[in-house]
């Protein structure tokens, strides 16, 4: 799962919301600075990828675009996964995507400042950008491999997205339709206890 999906499923807590978005950037001896609700929104960033990761259906895109995008090919569906839930909002979020975007956006510059120092020029511009509704078009997708491909050992392997996106969207978008709900029905558990 990519940005959009992690903040959707963060169970509406602010705190939660931001741990789920740090999931990726902070390392577990650096958890104790932050709030342990923080902290808990790390621990379902990962609980989240683990079950995504080993989910029959997740794997079973991952292997049929492997041939095109190699190691990356997880990277790929995730993000694309997002681009499908964009495109799908109505199906999964409350209320509109536009809404519930610019809410966001309000929560990560409000905890701005607990973040890493690397994520205080990264999360203006996702919301200069809008990155979270831009997941939804074809530039968006295209512009988001872009600057992935900036940060990986073999940019090849992001090459040719949107001819995946083509081929695969009706298969992604079936397959998440039915793993999605496992997925928030997990989320759901965690954030009960």
């Amino acid at each position: 799962m990519n940005f959009l999906a992690h903040l959707l499923l963060s169970c509406e807590q602010e705190e939660l919301m931001i741990g789920n978005f740090l999931g990726d950037f902070v390392k577990n001896r650096e958890l104790p600075q932050f709030s342990e609700a923080i902290q808990q929104g790390v621990r379902l960033h990962r609980l989240i990828d683990t079950f995504t990761d080993a989910h029959p259906l997740v794997r079973q895109a991952t292997k049929r675009i492997h041939h095109r995008h190699g190691k990356y090919a997880g990277v790929v569906i995730d993000v694309l996964y997002d681009y499908v839930l964009a495109n799908h909002w109505t199906s999964f979020g409350p209320g509109s995507l536009e809404v519930f975007t610019q809410r966001t956006y309000r929560t990560l510059e409000k905890y701005l400042t607990v973040m890493p120092k690397r994520l205080h020029t990264v999360v203006p511009n996702m919301i200069a950008d809008d990155w979270l509704v831009r997941y939804g078009t074809l530039d968006g997708i295209a512009y988001t491999f872009s600057r992935l491909q900036k940060r990986i050992s073999r940019p090849e392997f992001l090459e040719d997205t949107l001819i995946t996106l083509q081929e695969e969207e009706a298969a992604l978008t079936e397959e998440f339709t039915y793993f999605f709900p496992e997925i928030a029905s997990e989320v759901k558990v965690f954030c009960a206890c």
